[in-house]
């Protein structure tokens, strides 16, 4: 018996957590297969790829990303090899699975809940061992029509799970992004998550947690995305996980971590101050700051001491911290909303997601939207369209302002020329910027088409001018600094060029340049990773930029004196950046 299991990621450097430890449970079982795709692929081809095999078994594990996709290549695979036999697993079909047998009528069956123990028992079934009524967490057609086992019961001890790791393909996992698990459940009760709907915190033992991590690290990985919904749940462990990924740092391999901020404490603050830069990487669920929304939705938060923390861990500039908002909870209007992406905007960190509320099958907020009147889609991902407390034209604004953020700021293509516009000219609501800004796109029609990167750039400057439309000289050379930052440069648009003749100073700056190169002195104090290096080699790395004003003065501090007069900008690029594209500092020529 050959038995496929697959599913569609999102992206190709994605891999499957639950496929592997499927396979894992029934090794030496059964012959077994993984193939994984992703929504990219064209379905005719996952089609043609699963027909040739000729598989008797398919198990596809469902998402909110693939789940329509997956449904319209089963009912193919159906009519093109009926004889096989066609199953689903995964939260997208845990949680009604009787009506998504009835829906899909080629689907023979649905695993649902915790999947292990169900796919071990499954295996019995197919070979003969047990019947079909003896499996839990079962649903199966007979004659009776579609039927139901009970539950399969939580697995207490996670080592239960043969780990996935061992003797592994380097080739399966380099370059990849592997998502891992430590824990599953989660300590908090969020009524949008389906984490609400699992009981307990349940870890796998410390010895194999760093087993498989050990694996992972030695097969060269790009990152591991930890799945736990609180990393920090228990603070020992994480801990101990953190200075094992330290003392095993491979140089290459990163690590990202949902955390809840207000349960790390001093103690680990100050582990956290000497971490590498960039090994670690925060996700930090704010959501909101309206007390009557996070009671609502079962959410306990402490945003005061939310705050101390994000603010002491960008302070170390050594981990990159993103924190996400969730647009279309109880209660939050868009005057409500536009507090609190501003409470968190305040915080200076890395990345601000907005994100929008899905009603995900299974969770509390799906089962009580009648109390809130919303509306959302009926299909995957089952996105708000509107509440009590927004209208569906506010959910609309918000999503250009979601584009406008990710643009402008999340992008880190225009760090120095939004913060400046936002400290000078929006102090008082960065939530305002994002929107006028928006709403410039809406009335220009920039968002009826994609836009390149220098029209980014020329956009940009024409909303400062209309807007604001002061110290446009000034303004022109920032966004040069940020143009520039981004990646060497031989052709700087024509809007962001000086208007003016450069003064006899900074004339053949290409010639001054490799004589600044050529002086080791020069390398060692601003490229030291260049020290013995020949200046013609280093010029590939870096660029000198001429400006008018202090720029690399207003970078450090927006609220400086600003100061017009030449000055040259030294450019380094191929670095691996955790916070900016590149390093610059101003630097004195000679003639």
């Amino acid at each position: 018996m050959k038995i496929l299991l697959t599913t569609l990621n999102s992206k190709f450097i994605h891999t499957n957590l639950a496929l592997r430890y499927l396979k894992a449970y029934v090794e030496g079982t059964v012959d077994v297969d993984i193939r994984e795709y992703t929504i990219n692929n064209e379905l005719d081809y996952i089609l043609k790829d699963i027909y040739r095999n000729d598989y008797d078994v398919v198990l596809f594990s469902t998402y909110i990303w693939n789940v329509e996709d997956i449904a319209r290549i089963c009912e193919n695979l159906k009519k093109i090899r009926p004889d096989a036999k066609i199953a689903l697993g995964g939260p997208e079909v845990s949680y009604d699975s009787v009506n998504s047998m009835e829906k899909y009528d080629f689907v023979d069956y649905i695993l649902y809940g915790e999947g292990e123990r169900v796919f071990g028992d499954f295996v019995k079934m197919l070979n003969g061992d047990l019947d079909e009524s003896e499996v839990k967490g079962l649903v199966y057609r007979d004659k009776l029509g579609i039927i139901e086992n009970e539950p399969m019961d939580a697995i207490e001890n996670l080592d239960e799970i043969p780990s996935p790791y061992k003797n592994i393909d380097r080739s399966e996992y380099e370059n990849k992004i592997v998502y891992y698990e430590s824990s599953r459940g989660c300590p908090y009760n969020c009524q949008y998550c389906l984490s609400s709907t699992l009981k307990g915190l349940r870890y796998f033992s410390i010895e194999r947690i760093k087993s498989d991590l050990k694996s992972l690290i030695n097969a060269g990985v790009s990152q591991i995305k930890f799945i736990d919904r609180t990393f920090n749940a228990n603070k020992e462990i994480a801990i101990e996980i953190m200075k094992f990924l330290i003392a095993n740092d491979n140089g290459y391999t990163t690590y990202h971590f949902e955390v809840t901020a207000h349960l790390i404490d001093d103690d680990m603050l100050d582990f956290l101050k000497d971490v590498k830069e960039g090994l670690f990487q925060f996700e930090i669920g704010v959501q909101s700051t309206n007390d009557k929304t996070l009671e609502a939705v079962g959410r306990r938060d402490d945003f005061t001491r939310l705050s101390y923390v994000v603010n002491k861990v960008e302070s170390y500039r050594n981990i990159h911290q993103h924190l996400d908002l969730i647009a279309g909870l109880p209660y939050e209007d868009m005057e409500s909303f536009e507090h609190s992406f501003n409470d968190v905007f305040a915080l200076d960190i890395e990345q601000l997601q907005l994100g929008f509320l899905k009603m995900i099958k299974g969770t509390g907020i799906r089962r009580d939207a009648w109390m809130h009147d919303f509306k959302y889609k009926d299909y995957p991902p089952y996105e708000v369209l509107s509440n009590k407390y927004m209208a569906y034209s506010d959910i609309l604004r918000l999503k250009d302002i979601e584009e406008m953020l990710e643009t402008y700021y999340n992008s880190k293509n225009f760090i120095l020329s939004t913060k400046y516009i936002i400290e000078k000219y929006y102090k008082d609501s960065a939530f305002r910027f994002f929107d006028e800004l928006a709403e410039y796109f809406d009335t220009h029609g920039y968002f009826d088409m994609a836009q390149g990167k220098n029209a980014l750039y020329q956009i940009f400057l024409e909303f400062y001018e209309e807007k604001i439309g002061r110290d446009m000289d000034l303004f022109r050379d920032i966004l040069k600094f940020d143009y520039v930052s981004l990646g060497k440069s031989s052709n700087i648009p024509i809007f962001l060029r000086e208007t003016s003749e450069d003064v006899d100073n900074f004339t053949n700056i290409k010639d001054r340049s490799h004589k600044f190169l050529q002086d080791e002195l020069n390398v060692e104090k601003y490229l030291p990773k260049f020290f013995g290096t020949p200046a013609k080699n280093i010029m590939k790395s870096v660029q000198f930029e001429v400006f008018d004003y202090n720029v690399i003065d207003l970078k450090n501090n927006v609220e400086c004196d600003i100061i017009r007069g030449k000055n040259v900008v030294l450019f380094s690029y191929g670095d691996k950046k955790v916070f900016e594209k590149s390093k610059a500092f101003k630097i004195e020529l000679g003639k």
